[in-house]
């Protein structure tokens, strides 16, 4: 399985360089970040068209998330236990649910394309929204490994945090003035390891960034971010046998200003007859 996740920051003004991408590089599974549109306004037929299935949740031209698939999708959710929502200021269990989470299986992988709430600024009432959601993800994946500690788990997407000063190269994000390099969303980042994940991409791609702002050149200064993440349960990463980060797909017209962070999955093993077929 060949999977994928990518903020394509609105899919409608793109897709057609998604779906490119996602055919000319044999994506099994993409997971999309802020498809900014409601889920009755998803080109599926695009999709459709190059062989995907697809599911998506959005409200409004904010956030909304998505995952096309060759194979079917089955045991779709549009949100995890305990997940809070926000509204006017507020947030917790008693406001409305954002769509920023979408579970889905395939082929035996449990997907959750997840676009994590930005924070905004520290001190701001969307901090703390943004630590609280984490926290709860952090319990649902405790609970989902602790159940059943050999699933495949992968939590892909837009984490907006880069847990490590070696992940951002923006010389306006400076740690203890900005979110995304806070002491807690690290903290809340190295949670979700500790729950039973790690990074799938990392031991393969060491170095790059996912995320570059549109503004100050930062591209072609290479002053990113990386933000965009796969983690996986230990029966998920045991089987990644490759990954990549597609810094290219920031060039062009029109770009996201994220690019898609991909990882092969071989869920064979050596003993395992060499005419049996793998997960797709």
């Amino acid at each position: 399985m060949r999977l994928a996740t990518w903020n394509v920051n609105s899919i409608r003004a793109r897709v057609d360089r998604i779906v490119d991408f996602a055919v000319r590089e044999s994506i099994d599974v993409l997971a999309m970040q802020e498809i900014k549109c409601k889920a009755d306004q998803f080109p599926f037929d695009a999709f459709h068209d190059a062989g995907y299935h697809v599911e998506a949740h959005g409200f409004s031209q904010w956030n909304g998330v998505a995952i096309a698939s060759r194979e079917p999708l089955s045991d779709v959710q549009t949100s995890f236990p305990g997940m809070p929502g926000f509204a006017s200021g507020r947030f917790g269990v008693d406001q409305p649910l954002e769509a920023r989470a979408l579970g889905a299986t395939v082929g035996g992988v449990r997907v959750w394309s997840l676009y994590v709430p930005n924070g905004r600024e520290l001190g701001d009432p969307h901090y703390d929204y943004k630590l609280e959601w984490l926290e709860a993800l952090r319990g649902h994946v405790q609970a989902s490994l602790g159940a059943d500690p050999d699933l495949a788990l992968a939590l892909v997407g837009d984490f907006n945090i880069a847990p490590t000063d070696a992940d951002n190269g923006d010389p306006a994000v400076v740690v203890g003035f900005a979110t995304h390099v806070s002491a807690p969303e690290r903290e809340a980042f190295a949670a979700l390891e500790q729950a039973g994940l790690s990074d799938a991409v990392r031991p393969f791609v060491p170095s790059g960034y996912t995320y570059w702002d549109y503004k100050r050149l930062r591209f072609p200064k290479n002053e990113g971010m990386r933000i965009d993440f796969i983690l996986g349960s230990h029966a998920l990463t045991e089987a990644v046998a490759g990954a990549a980060i597609h810094r290219d797909e920031r060039k062009g017209e029109a770009p996201s200003d994220h690019v898609p962070v991909v990882v092969d999955l071989d869920f064979t093993s050596p003993e395992d007859d060499d005419d049996r077929p793998m997960i797709f």
